[in-house]
């Protein structure tokens, strides 16, 4: 079932507000078993998923519009797509994360692949939520940087990604997405996603390298409103639990309060 036109943005928005955080699960065509995948969706609805993204940087097996016709199918969670450039758009999904590469000084990936994509946009009904993408220095090369042929930002200096995240915000995008990369050897730091929430008023979405409720806890407590693991429930479906319970943990000491 699709989502209401705003309803991301605004539910995204008011968890800001309110403080309570969310759990992404993202999808990677390339790595999805369709057989096996309804299974997938009605385990981790089970476990309290808030949103599927759906994309990644290299996409060689198209089947987005099977994987977003089977979470309508099977769950009522929002299926947002994670593009990687304007061919990844898919029109039955419930919302896009219009992705500008703000870390980086890649034309194409600032404004390039938005213009493409725009009349797309326009003519689909998908919820568009303009988001200023980050890159964080991981400790490896990762696929997202290779292929947006950027330099991820430091990860020891914490100061250029908080100005780099409050340009963004004055620039008018909407939401901050803090990526260590896929298959990343560290998590984007604390003390980054500190500074990025010391900085601006817009929900901050943190993923790559968090494989363990710990990681998840620390960027919870740094200051992320949703995140996001991939990577680590492909080689591990136990982690999935695990941060949904992270998640629910935050948000019920929360109300105790």
């Amino acid at each position: 079932m699709k989502a209401a036109k705003h309803q991301i943005a605004d539910l995204l928005s008011e968890r800001k507000t309110e403080k309570r955080k969310s759990f992404a699960v993202l999808l990677d065509p390339d790595k999805i078993n369709l057989s096996t995948f309804p299974k997938f969706l009605e385990y981790a609805a089970g476990h309290g998923v808030d949103f599927f993204f759906v994309g990644g940087s290299l996409i060689t097996n198209y089947a987005i519009d099977k994987l977003i016709a089977a979470i309508h199918e099977y769950t009522r969670i929002p299926a947002i797509l994670f593009p990687g450039s304007s061919l990844h758009i898919e029109p039955t999904a419930d919302a896009i994360l219009l992705l500008s590469l703000i870390s980086g000084r890649n034309p194409e990936l600032l404004i390039g692949q938005h213009v493409i994509a725009a009349p797309l946009l326009k003519r689909s009904n998908l919820e568009v939520l303009p988001t200023g993408y980050m890159l964080i220095e991981s400790g490896k090369l990762t696929t997202v940087s290779y292929i947006s042929n950027t330099t991820p930002l430091p990860r020891d200096k914490p100061g250029i990604a908080a100005c780099t995240a409050l340009a963004g915000e004055y620039l008018g995008l909407k939401n901050i997405f803090l990526d260590a990369g896929s298959g990343a050897l560290f998590p984007v730091p604390g003390e980054t996603i500190a500074a990025v929430r010391a900085a601006v008023d817009t929900p901050i979405i943190v993923g790559g390298g968090i494989d363990s409720y710990e990681k998840a806890d620390a960027a919870l407590h740094a200051g992320a409103d949703v995140i996001v693991v991939g990577n680590g429930i492909e080689a591990n479906q136990e982690l999935l639990p695990e941060v949904a319970a992270c998640v629910r943990a935050y948000n019920e000491k929360l109300e105790s309060v």
